[in-house]
């Protein structure tokens, strides 16, 4: 998606974190297998990541050292760098899902929104750039580091741009928004398999990733001006393709050559188009994941 070059986004709450100087006490090296990385790539249940509980981190403090990416002022500059665009999605994103979660019945709040580099302590624990993007429950933060988007093109085969970057993030956006609806307090996140709890909470974040793009044209900035220019057939295919390169289908067979529905916690490269294309289509509403057949999923 292309941001308005006049659009402001002075109003995206995140925050940066500086380069850590030591390793995460017991995290996850860069060096770990990629079924690791699935296991918690977009995902939510990351309390045991310091693997020892605990959330220190050598270097840098969970509420250490950081800037509110105060250059990011405008559409133009979300266009031209990727920190920006972090900014500018996250101010989309909070205004689209302050109008919505009300219909939906719950208060809304704005997440903590974090991008580090390295390592940095989470209230879920210690997390390293090779955990990808998440949303932690507990503190209501979403951390990524923008690395990630180069992982995602050449280790997972993603065609990348900027709509599959905020995919990534719409999708953990869209935890916050199942945090908010008690979503997360009536499912077991531990279950995994093809119809699992796990698989339809990532599926449902994955729809209300897709309800953000179909409708962010439409959000507007303080002064009535959209933040984004409407989407492209090809944006679309990018943030499809990048929601396929995660599925765990895919993953699985090209990790090992096999693939285990048993371990299925975040669902089908096909399931994940399906539901980001059913909230492109049908906003919030066309979510309820939990609410249909598994041979529906």
């Amino acid at each position: 998606m292309t941001f308005n070059p006049n659009s402001d986004i002075g109003g995206g709450k995140v925050s940066r974190r500086g380069r850590t100087t030591g390793i995460a006490a017991g995290g996850v090296g860069l060096g770990a297998v990629v079924v690791f990385v699935v296991a918690q790539l977009l995902g939510v249940n990351l309390g045991d990541l310091s693997g020892s509980g605990g959330t220190t981190s050598i270097g840098q403090s969970q509420n250490g050292a950081a800037d509110n990416v105060s250059e990011c002022q405008t559409g133009a500059d979300a266009n031209a760098d990727v920190t920006c665009r972090m900014k500018g999605a996250a101010a989309s994103l909070d205004t689209y899902w302050g109008d919505e979660v009300p219909k939906l019945g719950a208060s809304y709040s704005t997440p903590q929104f974090v991008l580090f580099t390295d390592t940095t302590g989470t209230g879920c624990g210690t997390a390293s750039s090779s955990t990808g993007p998440f949303y932690c429950p507990p503190d209501t933060t979403l951390y990524v580091d923008t690395g990630f988007f180069d992982q995602l093109r050449g280790q997972f085969g993603a065609t990348g741009g900027p709509l599959a970057e905020m995919y990534v993030v719409a999708h953990e956006w869209g935890h916050h928004i199942q945090n908010l609806l008690g979503t997360m307090n009536t499912i077991d996140q531990r279950d995994t398999g093809p119809t699992s709890d796990s698989v339809r909470l990532e599926l449902q974040a994955d729809c209300y990733a897709g309800a953000w793009v179909g409708a962010a044209s439409t959000v507007k900035d303080e002064n009535g001006v959209t933040f984004l220019e409407p989407v492209t057939d090809k944006q679309v295919a990018d943030a499809l393709n990048a929601a396929a390169a995660v599925g765990d289908d895919r993953i699985q067979r090209a990790a090992t050559g096999a693939v285990d529905r048993e371990s299925w916690t975040h669902g089908s490269s096909s399931e994940r188009q399906h539901w980001f294309s059913a909230g492109l289509k049908g906003g919030p509403a066309s979510c309820d994941t939990f609410g249909i057949p598994g041979s529906q999923l």
